[in-house]
């Protein structure tokens, strides 16, 4: 029987990898993603309840009281006649109103790419694929020129029609719909004398609930979060929605623009309050859509 010697044991231990460095390693990301992800969260969340000055001289992530957040509460929707109000109510009608249009085209469009034979179907998914790849902002000016020829620039249809165009949709739905979907069950129903658009109505579609969720989720989400495209085509202010109504906000910001009035009551508390009243809705949307978003981005992930 071989004896290990104190020796041996030594060397062993000092041979074996430690297995501190990689949970330094975890520790020291974990502290970078604190520092610049959720601390700025944080103060963002403390910010309304203090005042301005308060805001300068205390601890940051300090709390003020639930008297300043009423008080930064009135004073933003007090801003020019409640124009808070409205651009939220106009967020809401152009990224409803584009979603509508988005899965009225994206998931028939999806399904055809993926399910039918036609002339030219290999050129328009290339062209689906590279346009959605495409940065949005090389889009904006052949947009622009296109709804001032059809003089649309400066009504709802200029920031509608151009959200409803989401190739990424189109592209979800043509893998769900090309992997996902039972080949005999849509032959069965053929035999059984359905149409194609009996198939598409009444068995594809209720099958691509979820990924019809995770593009209606996306869709909305970008087009609630878009400012260049609206800032373009919006000259009047009661049009702007809320992206764009937080740029004219703190541009009357005496923090941030040192010619704004004095008087209007906005300070670093309401443009703060103002930010995560706007992403308000967006949180609320997907606590409430998470299953349906984990099944959608599921879907399209085995083959039969």
């Amino acid at each position: 029987m071989t004896q290990t010697t104190p020796f041996l044991t030594a060397v062993r231990r000092r041979a074996r990898p430690s297995r501190s460095l990689p949970f330094l390693v975890v520790g020291l990301l974990l502290a970078f993603l604190l520092v610049f992800f959720v601390l700025p969260v944080i103060w963002l969340l403390l910010a309304p309840s203090k005042t301005a000055g308060e805001v300068v001289r205390d601890n940051p992530l300090s709390f003020g009281s639930f008297h300043q957040i009423g008080t930064a509460w009135r004073h933003l929707f007090a801003f020019q006649d409640g124009a808070m109000t409205r651009w939220l109510l106009n967020s809401a009608i152009y990224s409803g109103g584009s979603l509508v249009l988005t899965l009225a085209v994206s998931v028939p469009a999806g399904y055809a790419l993926a399910l039918t034979k036609f002339r030219g179907r290999k050129t328009l998914l290339v062209i689906t694929l590279v346009t959605m790849i495409m940065p949005q902002a090389t889009l904006v000016l052949p947009i622009f020129l296109e709804l001032n020829r059809f003089h649309l620039i400066g009504t709802i249809w200029s920031v509608i029609l151009p959200f409803s165009f989401y190739p990424f949709g189109v592209y979800l739905v043509y893998i769900y719909f090309g992997s996902s979907l039972p080949r005999d069950l849509l032959s069965a129903a053929r035999i059984d004398g359905c149409t194609e658009w009996q198939l598409f109505a009444r068995i594809a579609l209720p099958l691509a609930k979820p990924v019809v969720g995770l593009v209606a989720f996306f869709s909305f989400v970008g087009n609630w979060n878009n400012f260049f495209l609206p800032y373009l085509v919006l000259p009047n202010s009661e049009q702007f929605p809320v992206q764009v109504g937080l740029n004219q906000l703190l541009t009357s910001t005496p923090s941030f623009n040192p010619v704004a009035g004095a008087g209007l009551n906005v300070t670093i508390p309401e443009l703060a309050l103002a930010i995560i009243v706007a992403i308000l809705p967006v949180l609320v949307l997907f606590v409430f859509s998470q299953r349906t978003l984990v099944s959608g981005m599921l879907a399209g992930s085995s083959k039969e």
